[in-house]
């Protein structure tokens, strides 16, 4: 059987990067788990699947992949309005409101500060 992992996003302010994902994860129960070797940080919750914020490997800029999207299930939508808020209110910028895209599903859409585009949904 295979089963995702893990989801790495790169910055070029790892300290900007982990303040952000602290209070935005930490919001919803998703805590760090370590540090990572380039200066980033891993995070997780009950055995989910894991999301990285690293310093690339190449010592390169970190940039932004077109069409790339870390996408966060949640469990109802006054979730994902809260996760898009919260996004948003520390510095993030709106990539979609929440709203119903297609029936019986929620979704909102928002970008970290490094511009990582992000999603949260429910169902129903």
């Amino acid at each position: 059987m295979v089963n995702l992992s893990h989801v790495a996003v790169g910055s070029n302010d790892l300290t900007k990067a982990k303040t952000f994902y602290d209070s935005l994860f930490g919001a919803f129960g998703i805590t760090p788990m370590y540090e990572h070797p380039s200066g980033g940080r891993i995070y997780g919750k009950n055995g989910a699947a894991i999301f990285c914020v690293l310093g690339p490997y190449d010592k390169q800029p970190a940039s932004v992949g077109n069409g790339s999207m870390v996408t966060f299930k949640c469990d109802t939508q006054d979730e994902v309005r809260a996760m898009h808020a919260k996004g948003l209110a520390l510095g993030g910028t709106d990539e979609g409101a929440p709203g119903e895209r297609i029936p019986n599903m929620y979704f909102a859409y928002f970008r970290d500060l490094d511009g990582n585009k992000l999603c949260a949904y429910s169902v129903g």
